[in-house]
């Protein structure tokens, strides 16, 4: 039998129902307008006519990007990099997180407080971009240039992931993996076959956020990257919308779209990927990021 909700409880929700809603709206109203921009004649986006549904619809827009083979190779080299350089640093988070979760680790709480140290201070933006030429010369150095492997292997650090799993595996019980080692396993059939197993919610979560970075990744893919054959999608956007706000540019545009709905295309069609995924993916995130934020 449910219980009556008293006065107090049921103004609370509908409060925070209320509010919610309408984030939700605020955040959904962005893209539902550059869905709607990206489908509407020249005429309506130019003169702000789009307020939320599409005007005078077309998809000019849209088959011009199709057609255009510079925006499938920036398609090919963002999933290059997401897929690649999820599972490198993935690789590199589950590996650090395990090897801190061990007390019998030397000086391990030296390397704990040293990687939550960068996450309390910040060098700022002129130190990091240093920081970043001076990876890239020593990437040159070995030969290793204009290549997406660089951005790959050169963001394959996230000291709130590590932290993340770290603390997952410190909540596996003991018991268990002393039982594997018993058991002849070793150090990595202990990792492989106990603590990832246990910690999947933590670690398809860490993949969700490793994943969305690397799709949405700019800076390193445009500082280290010159060849715009290896340009990620995010990086081609930034590009053509410099070509299109440019006046020699669209002196002769004539098109029955405009440049901006172009843009739109764009920018949809480099967000559906990641809310075709995220729904798959959501069960695991409030799981896993209790199981990894908390340290019992």
């Amino acid at each position: 039998m449910k219980r009556k909700l008293e006065i107090s409880e049921l103004i609370f929700k509908i409060i925070s129902y209320t509010l919610l809603t309408v984030f939700a709206l605020c955040c959904l109203y962005p893209f539902l307008y550059a869905v709607s921009a990206s489908m509407s004649g020249r005429h309506a986006v130019e003169y702000g006519e789009i307020i939320l549904f599409p005007k005078a619809v077309q998809f000019d827009a849209f088959s011009r990007m199709f057609n255009d083979n510079t925006f499938w190779n920036a398609y090919s080299n963002t999933l290059f990099l997401t897929v690649y350089g999820t599972i490198w640093a993935l690789g590199v988070a589950i590996l650090g997180g395990y090897a801190l979760s061990k007390k019998r680790l030397l000086f391990r709480k030296a390397f704990n407080f040293y990687l939550v140290f960068t996450m309390w201070f910040s060098a700022g933006i002129v130190p990091q971009y240093l920081n970043y030429l001076a990876t890239k010369d020593v990437f040159n150095s070995v030969g290793i240039t204009d290549d997406k492997w660089l951005v790959v292997i050169a963001m394959g650090m996230a000291a709130m992931n590590i932290i993340l799993l770290r603390n997952a595996f410190e909540g596996v019980p003991s018991e268990i993996e002393e039982a594997a080692i018993v058991d002849g396993a070793s150090e990595f059939q202990v990792l492989s076959k106990v603590f990832i197993p246990m910690s999947k919610s933590t670690i398809a979560t860490v993949a969700l956020f490793f994943a969305i970075s690397r799709w949405n990744g700019y800076f390193w893919a445009r500082q280290m990257i010159s060849n715009q054959n290896e340009h990620p999608l995010q990086v081609f956007i930034r590009l053509r919308l410099e070509e299109f706000t440019d006046p020699e540019f669209t002196a002769g545009w004539n098109f029955p779209y405009a440049t901006d709905s172009v843009i739109y295309a764009l920018v949809v069609c480099s967000i559906v990927p990641i809310l075709i995924i995220y729904p798959f993916i959501q069960k695991y995130f409030a799981k896993g990021t209790n199981a990894g934020g908390v340290k019992e």
